[in-house]
């Protein structure tokens, strides 16, 4: 009986470090292919067009009814090289429910030019913070980016996370899981409380292509659950966004945010001194 019990215990050891190994393959693969998307995206800008609603209940006397704000955002959408922070995703919204965004060239000026005095991780986060300034809702965020998953599988990040290999589909691609396993973690509240990121990857084994990410963060007082699809662009060879569904709960409250983002006229583009997107 011990020896059937031993010989067990090695089969099932063995076949952890099997499947341990497959998903590190993997895993470095999609790795390599962010990286690379990086590089590749970093050099472009796409437009997005995106629709926030929040639903809150408003007390009348005794009775209470849901209130309903909405705002669409149109932006350029592309990821910016921050020397010692690597590539961040920048929202830079130009028109607001069909208004133009009179103060446009201001901020990018003072984000960019004189922004540049700043210090790395500092230009990075004020770069997050532009980007979010025009969200609704009462549940600040600056996770609400397309790319934001993809860097978990770079070098510098991946050792947070735990990778679990989930079933494979021809169609959708093979899944791949992520529980953030490291403190203080990626992403946090305003008071600095650990919010641990889950979700999982659709991609492409022979080439680590993302194709579909899904990124749940829940704490005890809100919850965050962000999709987002990827398709692939002939022209540009570039499995790119597609759309991104959001959903936010404030748990304190019946606040909740929805957003559906959509990406469209992926092109060049460069910045000059003038602060202007070059097309």
């Amino acid at each position: 009986m011990k020896a059937l019990v031993w010989a067990c215990t090695l089969a099932m050891a063995s076949g952890v470090l099997h499947a341990q190994s497959e998903v590190g393959a993997i895993v470095n693969r999609a790795g390599d292919y962010v990286e690379e998307f990086q590089h590749r995206f970093g050099s472009m800008v796409t437009e997005e067009r995106y629709e926030q609603s929040v639903e809150a209940a408003m007390l009348l006397g005794a009775r209470t009814r849901p209130q309903m704000e909405r705002v669409t955002l149109v932006s350029d959408f592309l990821l910016v090289q921050v020397p010692g922070e690597g590539w961040t995703p920048f929202r830079d919204v130009f028109e607001r429910n069909g208004q133009k965004v009179r103060d446009r060239e201001e901020r990018l000026t003072k984000l960019f030019i004189e922004g540049a005095s700043r210090s790395s991780f500092d230009q990075a986060r004020q770069i997050m913070l532009e980007s979010s300034r025009y969200n609704i809702g009462s549940i600040e965020r600056t996770i609400n980016m397309p790319t934001l998953p993809l860097v978990f599988l770079t070098p510098a990040l991946r050792d947070r996370f735990r990778f679990e290999l989930g079933k494979r589909d021809p169609e959708e691609g093979t899944i791949v899981e992520f529980h953030e396993v490291r403190t203080p973690t990626y992403v946090s509240d305003r008071e600095g409380h650990d919010m641990p990121s889950t979700g999982r990857y659709w991609l492409d084994e022979k080439t680590g292509a993302i194709r579909r990410t899904e990124l749940d963060v829940v704490h005890s007082s809100v919850e965050a659950h962000i999709k987002v699809a990827y398709r692939l662009d002939d022209g540009l060879a570039l499995w790119v966004p597609a759309r991104m569904e959001e959903r936010y709960r404030d748990r304190r409250t019946t606040s909740e945010v929805r957003g559906v983002a959509t990406y469209s006229r992926f092109r060049k583009f460069q910045v000059n001194t003038s602060e202007e997107i070059a097309q």
